[in-house]
């Protein structure tokens, strides 16, 4: 009994002396944590999508309170008034950001871009994209098996069966940038998201030349500049046979619509402008037009 009573004594006396020893140890490496990140943690929206380049809610709610300038802190899914409500918490300044909304640079519908061959294995276009071009014979175009929408957490994505194309729903995009980071075709761009959902861009990536673009896909951009020659406000510029329109610089005029012969350029939610009539010619060239007739 003595035995057992000494065993006892010298198992709580050990266990004392350990806590003792932890409290102190906790004590020496404790870190401070600043109470406001918790509460800058309850103001954003807790999606955890990644979108403002942290791994998390929590990493963002940190590093806004932590750092002195908070300009490149952005949270897409919360948007400016929640980050102008954090930065009046903090006694700091809010970042300031245009809305955007994720946009898929490609307009080859299965009409447009025909297949040329049929795919039979893992439904995954990181996977195809591995190996194989894909179905139809163009190498920059949507493979349309849908990463990009399983990477979307706000269901902002879906995959039109009829079309072979991926569309988005600009209410719901909140601009995360998943879709870009999922799609292996690089086919996504955040761009400016204007009022009423307007748009107006080139639905295309192929760096092809115009005469091989036009036989893989009748939707494609064939790099003629006729777009940005009537841009009034150099918003389009050509390169590597592509042409591409600067969101920020565009003010949605539309005269690129009417000029692009092959449709590469998608309005959204306007209307084109109306195509102005041919002047009719003159007496002098229709004289000139008889004169060669007949010679």
């Amino acid at each position: 009994m003595n035995e057992l009573l000494l065993t006892v004594l010298t198992l709580s006396l050990l266990g004392a002396v350990l806590a003792v020893v932890l409290y102190f140890v906790a004590q020496k490496f404790k870190v401070y944590e600043d109470p406001r990140i918790d509460d800058v943690e309850k103001m954003l929206p807790g999606a955890n999508c990644g979108g403002c380049g942290f791994a998390g809610c929590r990493a963002m709610a940190e590093a806004l309170v932590t750092r002195d300038n908070i300009a490149s802190l952005y949270c897409p899914v919360a948007g400016g008034e929640v980050m102008t409500s954090i930065a009046n918490f903090l006694g700091k300044t809010a970042p300031e950001k245009a809305p955007q909304v994720a946009t898929l640079l490609c307009g080859g519908t299965c009409q447009k871009r025909p297949k040329v061959n049929h795919y039979d294995g893992a439904r995954s276009c990181a996977v195809v994209n591995t190996f194989y071009v894909g179905e139809s014979g163009c190498a920059f175009g949507c493979i349309g098996y849908g990463d990009c929408v399983a990477a979307c957490k706000f269901g902002a994505l879906s995959l039109n069966e009829e079309t072979g194309l991926v569309e988005v729903d600009a209410d719901k995009c909140t601009a995360c940038g998943a879709c870009i980071k999922a799609c292996p075709k690089s086919l996504f761009e955040l761009r400016k998201k204007w009022p009423k959902n307007r748009a107006i861009y080139v639905a295309c990536r192929s760096k092809n030349k115009g005469a091989v673009v036009t036989k893989v896909c009748k939707a494609g951009c064939i790099g003629c500049g006729k777009c940005a020659k009537v841009c009034a406000f150099e918003a389009i510029t050509v390169d590597n046979s592509l042409a591409y329109i600067d969101s920020e610089k565009c003010k949605l005029c539309r005269k690129c619509v009417n000029e692009c012969p092959t449709g590469a350029i998608h309005i959204i939610n306007m209307e084109p402008l109306k195509k102005e009539p041919k002047p009719a010619p003159s007496a002098a060239a229709e004289s000139k037009v008889e004169t060669a007739k007949n010679e």
